[in-house]
């Protein structure tokens, strides 16, 4: 069962935090956007669902749409003994959403507190960011700050990171 964004935007409702919505095709992965030539506003992200090799710690990492990850080298200075992409069942399980719709905001349905967050230390100084909102039909834009009270009234402490690029 997936979650309903109505929900999400029923609680950024209540910690009063606005964000501009914009309606597109639907995106599968972070270049699709390129495809139908969208200019938005703000850092455009790319959001992946790992799991350690035993499958017991999942992280939800965020880093630039066009940076490649080495997922490698992320475990290594994290004291992992490897990290690999998460499964479609742990992603609904855990976030709640369908592949291609994960974004920050999905941490509203990981209320165990399961999943860590790794932000990209190099994207992090910006002060405006994509978010799908449950679903890969929509963008809301969403400011830093209003991003770090979301994740206060979550639970969720995101660890800022330097994420290695292969």
């Amino acid at each position: 069962m997936y979650a309903d964004k109505s929900k999400l935007a029923a609680t950024l409702a209540q910690l009063d935090i606005n964000y501009d919505v914009i309606e597109h095709p639907p995106l599968h992965g972070s270049l699709d956007a390129d495809k139908f030539m969208l200019d938005r506003p703000g850092t455009r992200l790319k959001n992946l669902f790992l799991r350690d090799n035993e499958g017991k710690r999942h992280f939800l990492v965020i880093t630039a749409h066009d940076k490649q990850l080495d997922l490698k080298a992320i475990a290594q200075q994290q004291g992992l003994s490897r990290l690999g992409f998460a499964s479609d069942e742990r992603l609904a399980r855990y976030l709640k959403v369908p592949p291609g719709c994960v974004s920050m905001l999905a941490l509203l349905n990981d209320k165990q507190n399961n999943v860590t967050l790794w932000l990209d230390q190099e994207i992090w100084f910006n002060e405006l960011f994509h978010c799908h909102p449950f679903e890969n039909t929509a963008t809301w834009l969403m400011k830093k700050g209003d991003l770090e009270l979301f994740f206060e009234s979550t639970g969720h402490q995101p660890r800022i990171v330097f994420l290695p690029a292969k």
